[in-house]
């Protein structure tokens, strides 16, 4: 199809998975010497056993298990996923309650290598596998009046303990507006180094968009909705000044706490050095136009 987007990187550019597997550990340790201490990127026989399939969760966010960072390790085997279903609604063609094994059988199935940076400054390159949201809107077929895209996620109090406290609004809510999300970067997540997500990384399915910040990854979602709105989004519900609705990689731009012009890269070596952040991720070529005209300092 010719929107296809024609990926540069390879495996070579992939952070090996050992180094994924153990970011817990790297990150860990860097704080506590105060420097990058990560592992060499290229030479794998340098890199530790890697954990069991396991640790690749545990050290992650999804408070709907819970805030700690091990808390989605611990809690998330109660989500079932089998029969999972996703109502797609609003102002489409085709509006109802899609099962996800009809979903992922109409698909085409691709794996994807996405440059895709932390929000705790760590970058890393992940291999994900997925398709593009672009596919599934076309199946329900979106109407020219819908401008943006509503995400929801699960909320089922007896699968996932974090809902008894009132950390956010529940349920947890997202939102790109529709050139974003049509973008044939933007995908449905369904596996990640060639194994399905794991319930702690948000199956079945889950949003990956390469060029903003993490929190934009709404995890196990339930309803997508086509709206003519702006839709509202957890973080900026909870937090309008930290947390803008676009959520954009803009190392132009600090945090309210913290500044964004930097990062470091798991797998870069030992005791990297910061590196300058790139524009969207450096996703600017495929992406700048979206929002050509825009003032980034405002729409955050």
């Amino acid at each position: 199809m010719a929107h296809r987007w024609k990926n540069d990187l390879t495996w070579d550019d992939v952070t090996p998975e050992a180094a994924y597997l153990n970011r817990r550990q790297i990150m860990a340790g860097a704080m506590g010497l105060g420097l990058a201490s990560v592992l060499p990127k290229a030479a794998k026989a340098e890199t530790p056993e890697p954990n069991s399939w396991e640790d690749i969760t545990s050290y992650n966010n999804f408070y709907e298990f819970g805030t700690g960072k091990s808390d989605p390790a611990k809690y998330a085997g109660s989500l079932i996923t089998e029969g999972w279903e996703v109502v797609i609604d609003g102002m489409v063609d085709k509006p109802g309650t899609y099962k996800m094994d009809d979903i992922m059988a109409a698909m085409t199935i691709e794996e994807r290598i996405y440059r895709f940076r932390c929000v705790e400054a760590w970058s890393m390159v992940i291999p994900w596998n997925g398709f593009e949201l672009k596919d599934l809107l076309e199946m329900a077929g979106v109407q020219a009046e819908g401008k943006y895209v509503a995400f929801e996620t699960a909320n089922r109090p007896d699968q996932m303990p974090g809902l008894a406290y009132p950390v956010l609004d529940w349920p947890y809510v997202e939102g790109l507006r529709m050139d974003e999300a049509m973008h044939p970067l933007t995908m449905m997540a369904t596996g990640i180094y060639g194994r399905d997500i794991p319930n702690q990384n948000g199956a079945p399915m889950r949003l990956v968009v390469p060029w903003k910040y993490g929190f934009k990854s709404i995890k196990s979602i339930v309803r997508i909705t086509v709206t003519d709105q702006e839709p509202p989004t957890s973080w900026n519900k909870a937090n309008g000044r930290e947390y803008g609705f676009y959520s954009n990689v803009n190392p132009q731009v600090d945090h309210p706490r913290w500044s964004q012009a930097s990062e470091r890269v798991i797998g870069s070596g030992l005791f990297a050095k910061r590196q300058p952040t790139l524009m969207f991720n450096g996703y600017e070529e495929e992406v700048a136009g979206l929002y050509e005209g825009m003032d980034l300092s405002k729409f955050y």
